[in-house]
């Protein structure tokens, strides 16, 4: 075992649970096993971490007599569907899960959410466990609750708030992650600084490359700053009716480059780092922010190998697939916009024409 394990908790009453960061978690099956209620439990998967870590954590549970089996998906953005999350149901019947059994996801994002899902809607709502093993998971979608499956018109637009019992980042396994994966993950990390944390973002600017390197306890720093200020929006707004929206700074954008594109063209983190820059942008033209601002948070991006371009998609199609967006009221589009570095808000300020131009500045 590696570090010593950093606990968090996600405040929600008597759905709190604990996040629990660290290298060799995988090594160590105490965390994972004090996270089950009965002693039955399903591991969903992809086809690459399956290789990987699969064996490791079916081989830690069931010397400690757990009854487990496992789900192997198709990997990558464009299987998070209905024919995808079929194959998890069809595996939970034929293996006659029940209400107790847990399920437990082992990967990234997409795992993650799909899994969070089926462990809402199987027999009602079943438990389930997270093992993030990107970056991005590890500081954003494994926290929180949210679970969902795309739609060809929309991104994450069919899920459910489901909490996990439990959160297991082990910082060793991005050591398997391809440098792209990595690079997409930070577009998260450097999120948090953004909306609501400029001392985070200022040490980003400084130790940037300590994670670029995978440097562990640099990288242990970030997981834990990020899942910190993610577990305090959640406690606070768990079902996003305010606060919890800000965690959506580019996405909006960054959505539209994924749909417009075909989901997995551009990762996840890739459209929300280009989608982050057209907020910034859009936040200038509104007099929030300088430009000297918009440069430093783009260089930051450039620094992180993150395009700060948008896909040529065209503004009317931009604008088409945005108002798609969850945070469209009353058929009025609101955006995550920056008052300063490390100030979020909620606005429906920006007219279409202003949207409009800060997407083609910015190269959509």
């Amino acid at each position: 075992m590696g570090e010593a394990v950093r606990v968090l908790d996600v405040a929600l009453g008597e759905r709190s649970y604990p996040i629990c960061i660290g290298s060799g978690l995988l090594d160590e099956p105490s965390h994972l096993i004090r996270g089950l209620g009965r002693k039955r439990a399903v591991v969903v998967t992809n086809e690459t971490v399956a290789p990987l870590y699969l064996e490791r954590v079916l081989a830690g549970m069931r010397a400690h007599g757990v009854e487990v089996s496992e789900v192997v998906l198709p990997d990558g953005e464009a299987y998070k569907d209905w024919p995808t999350l079929n194959r998890i149901f069809d595996a939970l019947l034929a293996n006659m899960a029940e209400r107790s059994t847990t399920l437990i996801a082992l990967g990234g994002g997409v795992v993650g959410d799909m899994t969070g899902f089926a462990a809402a809607t199987y027999q009602r709502g079943v438990p389930f466990i997270q093992i993030p093993t990107t970056l991005l998971s590890q500081v954003d979608s494994s926290v929180g609750g949210k679970t969902a499956i795309n739609h060809p018109l929309g991104k994450n637009m069919i899920g459910a708030f489901y909490q996990p019992k439990l959160v297991l980042a082990d910082i060793s396994t991005l050591n398997s992650l391809p440098d792209r994966e990595l690079k997409a993950g930070l577009a998260e990390v450097i999120k948090y600084g953004l909306i609501r944390d400029l001392p985070f973002f200022e040490w980003l600017e400084g130790n940037l490359d300590r994670l670029l390197a995978r440097e562990p306890e640099g990288l242990a720093d970030a997981v834990e700053r990020s899942c910190r200020n993610k577990a305090e929006v959640v406690a606070a707004d768990e079902t996003e009716q305010g606060e919890r929206a800000t965690l959506n700074l580019g996405h909006t954008f960054g959505h539209a480059i994924e749909t417009g594109l075909g989901y997995g063209v551009w990762l996840h983190g890739e459209a929300v780092a280009a989608g982050t820059i057209m907020a910034a942008e859009l936040s200038r033209t509104l007099g929030w922010l300088t430009e000297d601002d918009v440069a430093r948070i783009q260089r930051l991006f450039v620094r992180a190998g993150l395009p700060v371009r948008g896909a040529p998609l065209g503004a009317d199609r931009y604008l088409s697939l945005m108002r798609h967006d969850k945070k469209v009221a009353d058929g009025q589009l609101r955006l995550v916009l920056l008052k300063a570095i490390g100030r979020a808000t909620i606005s429906a300020e920006a007219d279409e024409a202003q949207i409009r131009a800060a997407i083609e500045r910015c190269g959509g």
